[in-house]
């Protein structure tokens, strides 16, 4: 599905050179915005993507490295998009990490990582671009949360504490804004297809002594009831949705997309 209608916007999307994050870049720029990509990767193939967009889409893509378990360095990838670029007046918090261990085994290095960045580096990304959004009158905050910020799942501690943690910053702020023309809302997706959980059914399989459908079912998928993983593609048009006048009464929404998981 393509959506127009954001011609003239920028959107600042971190964690954008790969998975769900690139998809939302993509799905941002065939709507018409001018795209800000963040994230680690090869630097040919981030160059690659970037200038894909713009031929693609003749619209404007930038680049901007920055590590987001750092706050200054969040801060400084709003200031330097709205340099470069225009202030963002779509910033889609997306950036995250993943680790998985009982909590008495769970190293606290991996704690303060998965915290940092998925979820304080959200706090300073939007309290550095608020203030643009309120001086231009409008502006869209989309929190990539999880299903998982709704239930609770064992061995995810830090992530499960991000994710619910991004879902009441998510109200919080939509709150203080809800009188302007400022959105915020969070999407909670279950599990999502990405090159990362295409190389775990891989890896349960060869585990398990399973073909890569039973784990996807059996495994992969036993929590979402619809047993269809999530489109990076469908979570990108449902973001651009969110940024366009049809969307503008959804804030301080928690919105599942998750196959029915969170409905039990």
């Amino acid at each position: 599905m393509t959506i127009s209608g954001l011609q003239g916007r920028t959107a600042l999307i971190t964690g954008s050179t790969s998975g769900i994050g690139a998809a939302i870049a993509e799905k941002m720029a065939a709507a018409g915005a001018n795209v800000v990509l963040n994230g680690f990767g090869d630097a040919g193939e981030i160059e690659g993507q970037r200038s894909a967009l713009e031929r693609d889409h003749a619209i404007r893509a930038i680049y901007i490295n920055k590590d987001l378990s750092s706050g200054s360095e969040c801060r400084a990838l709003v200031a330097e998009a709205a340099a470069q670029l225009a202030p963002p007046d779509i910033l889609v918090n997306n950036a995250g990490i993943q680790h998985v261990a009982a909590i008495d085994e769970f190293p606290p290095e991996k704690w303060d990582a998965i915290i940092a960045i998925n979820l304080t580096s959200a706090f300073h990304t939007i309290a550095a671009a608020l203030p643009a959004m309120k001086d231009a009158g409008w502006g869209r905050i989309i929190n990539i949360a999880s299903a998982q910020g709704l239930v609770g799942s064992p061995f995810k501690s830090a992530y499960n504490a991000a994710k619910h943690g991004i879902i009441g910053m998510t109200k919080s702020v939509a709150l203080e804004v809800a009188r302007t023309k400022i959105t915020v809302n969070a999407i909670c997706p279950g599990y999502v297809r990405t090159p990362l959980v295409e190389g775990q059914v891989a890896d349960q399989a060869k585990a398990h002594d399973m073909s890569e459908e039973e784990v996807i079912e059996k495994v992969i998928l036993d929590a979402q009831p619809n047993k269809e993983f999530v489109e990076p593609g469908q979570l990108g048009d449902f973001a651009v949705f969110l940024c366009t006048e049809a969307g503008s009464s959804f804030t301080g929404a928690a919105l599942p997309m998750d196959g029915g998981w969170t409905a039990r």
